[in-house]
């Protein structure tokens, strides 16, 4: 096989049990995004727009929902290899990728791109493997600023004058920095197999990247360097980052845009160039909707996905409605996501008004009408799901 500067492998094979309801029957990286999106079509598209044309998917949990979604991966390059696990489990991140070897060796790269597959942003990786490379790193990571109240969901770290790590910590409890850990790194294609080699001998490892190699990394003295992020990134494997993220596409100027003619997005939707259906008295305001869904009622500052029905008379504010979900007439929808598939029956309500909570509505589920009243617990298999707002 000819050789090539660079390959990326994609870990895609996470739960998502903290997005609840939305990922019983999905893998995290295949839940809706944007309208019409999944959200690791980001990934891919960033692959794709950046020349890196093979790429290997790590698939573990409900891996049929991103198998079916990526297929052969013509939409994005095609030379895109689907890797759920041959026997047993992926038990780590680093173990998902010490596990491909054989097919990182066939590639004969001479640079690995570790990427996440449940990220919002949109990244020229061109410029991080120039970073990458200039530096002369062992292995270089893609870091961002967060919000220091976010900070102990991340992996989070201290640098030197020059970018280079020299403090590193998964998920602290007590943070001392809020540079986080993007989930993107680039090694050399010789230094990650040694080090994975050694963390997969070690019997008390978890096989995480952030919990046990790069520490181990940064223990053996190795040159571990960073690139720093500057644009738009959200990690949305909560349900409230999931809709702030949403609620980031829509306003009088949007935080972020899925698709930009210099960056174009690539997914196997089949509705991006479709115009929604706004019928009869509807009524639009800070809101996105995507094509071939249908509005007859009033949506203001939310996203109504793909295929999706809002019915006359009803009202969302603040919403996120998946693809084909089903809204009545005369429904009262606030501060929500709406399941993919989902039914909501005429004059139900759904949400607070209080907006110090989402509720949440599972894919396929039914809401009939019931008053306002929205149960105050969890409930993992059943309708809602309820989840406070810091």
């Amino acid at each position: 096989m000819q050789s090539q500067s660079c390959v990326a492998i994609l870990l895609a094979g996470g739960e998502g049990r903290r997005l609840g309801v939305l990922t019983q029957s999905k893998a995290k990286p295949a839940v809706h995004f944007g309208g019409e999106y999944r959200i690791i079509d980001f990934a891919l598209s960033n692959c794709a727009n950046s020349g890196i044309s093979t790429i290997g998917v790590v698939t573990q949990y409900q891996a049929s929902s991103l198998h079916k979604h990526i297929g052969t991966g013509k939409n994005w390059t095609n030379r895109i290899t689907l890797l759920p696990p041959k026997d047993g489990v992926y038990s780590g991140t680093a173990d998902a990728v010490y596990k491909n070897f054989a097919y990182l060796q066939e590639q004969d790269a001479e640079d690995i791109l570790v990427l996440s597959g449940d990220h919002i942003y949109q990244m020229d990786y061109r410029k991080l493997l120039e970073r990458h490379r200039q530096s002369g790193a062992d292995a270089t990571i893609a870091v961002t600023p967060v919000a220091w109240e976010e900070a102990h969901r991340f992996g989070i770290m201290k640098t030197n004058a020059d970018g280079q790590v020299v403090e590193f910590a998964e998920k602290p409890a007590d943070p001392q920095s809020n540079l986080a850990s993007m989930g993107i790194y680039v090694f050399k294609w010789s230094y990650l197999k040694r080090m994975l080699e050694q963390d997969a001998g070690q019997a008390d490892s978890s096989h995480d990247f952030g919990k046990d190699v790069i520490p181990a990394m940064l223990r053996a003295g190795d040159r571990v360097q960073t690139y720093s992020y500057e644009g738009y990134w959200r990690d949305v494997g909560t349900v409230e980052s999931l809709w702030e993220a949403h609620m980031d596409l829509v306003g009088d100027q949007p935080k972020f845009r899925c698709h930009s003619g210099a960056w174009p997005m690539h997914s196997s939707a089949q509705t991006q160039d479709k115009q929604p259906r706004i019928q009869g008295t509807a009524r639009l305001h800070q809101a996105l909707v995507a094509g071939e869904a249908t509005v007859y009622g009033q949506v203001e500052r939310s996203v109504v996905s793909a295929g999706a029905v809002v019915g006359q008379g009803s009202v969302l504010r603040n919403c996120v409605v998946m693809p084909k979900a089903r809204i009545g007439s005369n429904v009262f929808i606030r501060n929500a996501i709406i399941g993919e598939g989902a039914v909501i029956e005429d004059g139900a309500s759904v949400g607070t008004l209080s907006g110090n909570t989402i509720a949440v509505v599972g894919d396929g589920e039914m809401v009939a009408k019931r008053g306002d009243k929205i149960p105050k617990i969890y409930m993992p298999i059943g309708q809602f799901q309820l989840e406070p707002v810091r």
